[in-house]
C-alpha cells in the first residue's frame, strides 16, 4: 500500500498484513531460533539464526522506522542497550556533549562508559545555546555525539532541536535525541535534522508493562544504520521474537493511547497548578512552562503524558501523597495504560537533581476526573 496520510493508519498497518499461508490477520510469532538451508547452503528466505534477525524483529523494526520517518530502525533488549549501540559509535579521544539533566540511567552509563572507552564526557545545559556551541568548538578532540533528551526526565525541560542541530551539525558531530517521554505521535525529531531517535519501548511504544525494549532509529545513513545492526548481532542484545510481536501489537494503539494520555495529563496538570498544595508544575503544556513557546512549535501532536509536582511540605508531604493515591499505583517505569506516581529522588539515590519533595506522574488513560478526584483526596 501507499504511505497513508494519517498515523492511525500507518500505526495499524506498517509492516503488517494478513500472514500469506493461513490468512490470519493477527501476525504469527515465529519462536524458531534456526531456519532450514536449501540443499545448495543458502538461505533464500532470509534468516538463519535468530539473535541476526527473525521475522517478527523485522516486521517491528520497518515498522519503527516508518513511525519515524526513517531509513531504519534497530530493536534491543531495553532502552540501556540501545543507548550501548550508539555509545559504542565513540572512539578513545572522542566528545559526547550530552544534557546536564535527564533520565539519570543514561546520564550515569553516559560518565562509565566515556571513563572506560577513554572518551570525554561533558554535561551541558542544552538551553543555553552559546554554552552549547562554546563547548562544541572548545578543546582539541571531535565532538562526535550531541545527545539530546526533550522533553527531559523528570523536570520536561524542552530544548529547541532545530537550533541545536544546527550547531551539532556545524561542529561535525552526529545529534541524537532521545524521544521516549515525546513518541513520535508528539514529536518528530527527524522533521529538525536529528540523525538518531532513540527509545525506551518499555514506556509509551510498549504502552502496557509488560515489556522491555529499546529502539534506535536512523533518519537517512544506511551505512550507519548498518554498523548499528552489526553491534546489535555481535553484542547479542536484540529483542527476542516473542517481545518484538508485543511490541509490533501495541504499535497498532500507540496514537490512540498517547493520544488519550496527552488530553488526561493537560487537566490533571492544569488542576495542579491551581492546588494550594503544589508548589510547582512541570508540564511543557502548561503556558508558565519556561519551555512552552518551543514546546508549541515542536511538540506539534501534543504535550505529552508526563508531567512532575512539587508538593509544599517537603519530601515528607511528598511521599505521604503518594501514599495515599488510589488509582495511580505507587511504581517506576511509565507510557502504559496506567497511572503511575512515584518519587522520584529515592528512585535516583545518592546524586539525584530531582527535587526531595518532587512526584513524577505518568498519565494513564483512565478518565481524567477520575484521577483528578484521587490526587483531591492524596493532596488533603
Amino acid at each position: 500500500m501507499s504511505e497513508p496520510a494519517g498515523l492511525n493508519t500507518l500505526c495499524v498497518h506498517a509492516a503488517h498484513a494478513p500472514e500469506a499461508a493461513t490468512g490470519a490477520v493477527a501476525a504469527p510469532i515465529h519462536l524458531s531460533t534456526t531456519f532450514e538451508r536449501d540443499a545448495d547452503g543458502e538461505y533464500p528466505r532470509g534468516y538463519r539464526y535468530s539473535r541476526e534477525g527473525t521475522p517478527n524483529r523485522t516486521a517491528l523494526e520497518a515498522c519503527l522506522a516508518q513511525l519515524e520517518g526513517g531509513v531504519g530502525a534497530a530493536a534491543f533488549a531495553s532502552g540501556l542497550a540501545a543507548n550501548m549501540a550508539v555509545l559504542e559509535l565513540l572512539a578513545a579521544g572522542d566528545r559526547l556533549i550530552a544534557s546536564q539533566e535527564g533520565y539519570y540511567g543514561s546520564l550515569r552509563q553516559f560518565s562509565v562508559f566515556a571513563e572506560r572507552r577513554g572518551a570525554r564526557i561533558e554535561f551541558v545545559d542544552l538551553a543555553d545555546a552559546a554554552r552549547v556551541e562554546a563547548v562544541l568548538k572548545g578543546g582539541t578532540a571531535r565532538p562526535r555525539l550531541l545527545w539530546i533528551e526533550t522533553p527531559t526526565n523528570p523536570l520536561l525541560n524542552v530544548v529547541d532541536l532545530p537550533a541545536l542541530v544546527e550547531l551539532g551539525h556545524r561542529a561535525g558531530a552526529l545529534v541524537v535525541c532521545d524521544n521516549t517521554f515525546a513518541t513520535p505521535v508528539c514529536q518528530r525529531p527527524f522533521e529538525s535534522g536529528v540523525d538518531l531517535i532513540i527509545h525506551s519501548g518499555t514506556k509509551y511504544l510498549g504502552g502496557h508493562s509488560d515489556v522491555l525494549a529499546g529502539v534506535v532509529a536512523v533518519r537517512e545513513d544506511a551505512a550507519l544504520l548498518g554498523r548499528l545492526q552489526e553491534w546489535q548481532r555481535m553484542a547479542g542484545a536484540a529483542l527476542a521474537p516473542f517481545d518484538c510481536w508485543l511490541l509490533r501489537r501495541s504499535l497498532a494503539t500507540l496514537a490512540l493511547r498517547v493520544r488519550a494520555q496527552c488530553a488526561g495529563a493537560a487537566k490533571v496538570a492544569a488542576f495542579l497548578a491551581r492546588h494550594p498544595a503544589v508548589e510547582r508544575v512541570f508540564y511543557p503544556g502548561l503556558r508558565e512552562h519556561p519551555g512552552h513557546t518551543i514546546a508549541l512549535r515542536q511538540m506539534r501532536g501534543g504535550f505529552g503524558g508526563m508531567l512532575s509536582v512539587c508538593v509544599a511540605g517537603g519530601r515528607e508531604a511528598a511521599l505521604r501523597v503518594a501514599a495515599r493515591t488510589r488509582l495511580f499505583t505507587r511504581a517506576t517505569s511509565l507510557g502504559g495504560v496506567e497511572s503511575l506516581i512515584e518519587h522520584r529522588a529515592s528512585i535516583e539515590g545518592p546524586g539525584t537533581r530531582a527535587p526531595e519533595n518532587l512526584l513524577r506522574l505518568s498519565v494513564g488513560i483512565e478518565e481524567p476526573e477520575d484521577l483528578i478526584a484521587d490526587l483531591t483526596q492524596a493532596l488533603g
